[in-house]
């Protein structure tokens, strides 16, 4: 099968109309149809069928795509290993946090564009348990997540998780209350009678909430929910509860952070890729890329 029908049609079941392939390959819509429909012959079947004024894939045509994922990167590897010189290409797609997307990302993807101009990053910002769905439905090629030790996040054997960076959280309250050097339930004791704020799009730091707030006998009452950590500390700041917030980043007037340990909270955060795709230069390339990013 010819390697560019493969590349096409990969691009189109990522992008989802033959005017999107047409627009990123620098082509017309009737050079990608043509493209399909001689790639639909070489393989006996198919790959496209009407949906409206657009086509879809047919289920042959999806089982193409995902084998041409392993056959272009296998492709691309032997390149590299014939040619140790030769320059990566591809577009990676990236989701991730807006943390781990500015403390790690950014930092690579700044330089990635100097020095490897053939690679390209597509960049979406998604709660890891979206990020992990993406990678489950081939819609990105990584995702960067996070879990607390206090509340391991399972993964699927599908996907390989790559380590990152991690930090310990506190417990934030308004500046005004007094420090307290104590182990994490006795923290959580003085405040078993307030109000909790945790995350609005994930529930890793709300278990790890209900299981210090378990150890030390009681049930918290959560009655706010922030997916911004600036929000949450506006809320703590208002009076209208406590929360946790990480221990190495700055607080606004008016939060004070309480230090956790016996059990300490850390937060890690993690390169997450399907298993089996490392072998794509591009991908691998990243990965050793926000591996090396200092933290």
């Amino acid at each position: 099968m010819d390697v560019r029908r493969l590349e096409t049609l990969l691009m189109l079941s990522r992008l989802g109309s033959m005017r999107a392939v047409a627009d990123e390959m620098y082509t017309t819509t009737s050079t990608v149809s043509q493209q399909i429909a001689a790639l639909g012959r070489e393989a006996g079947t198919p790959l496209v069928e009407p949906e409206g004024r657009r086509v879809r894939l047919t289920p042959a045509g999806r089982r193409l795509a995902e084998h041409a994922v392993t056959i272009l990167a296998a492709l691309e590897a032997a390149k590299l290993d014939l040619d140790p010189a030769a320059e990566p290409a591809g577009t990676l797609r990236v989701a991730g946090f807006g943390t781990a997307i500015r403390r790690s990302l950014m930092p690579v993807a700044a330089g990635l564009a100097d020095d490897h101009p053939k690679v390209r990053v597509r960049i979406h910002e998604h709660e890891p348990t979206e990020a992990l769905a993406l990678i489950a439905s081939d819609d990105i090629d990584l995702a960067l997540t996070y879990d607390f030790n206090l509340a391991p996040a399972p993964l699927d054997r599908s996907v390989t998780a790559h380590p990152l960076w991690s930090v310990p959280w506190a417990l934030g309250v308004p500046s005004g209350d007094e420090p307290l050097d104590a182990p994490a339930p006795a923290v959580f004791t003085r405040y078993r009678d307030a109000e909790w704020i945790v995350n609005s799009r994930g529930s890793a730091d709300e278990e790890v909430v209900r299981t210090i707030a378990g150890m030390a006998g009681f049930d918290p009452l959560v009655t706010h929910r922030a997916d911004s950590l600036l929000l949450l500390q506006d809320l703590v700041v208002a009076g209208l509860g406590v929360g946790l917030l990480p221990s190495d980043q700055p607080t606004r007037a008016g939060v004070r952070l309480l230090p956790l340990r016996d059990p300490t909270p850390i937060l890690r955060t993690y390169a997450v890729v399907r298993a089996g795709r490392t072998g794509w230069p591009p991908l691998a390339l990243l990965l050793n890329l926000l591996q090396a990013v200092p933290h």
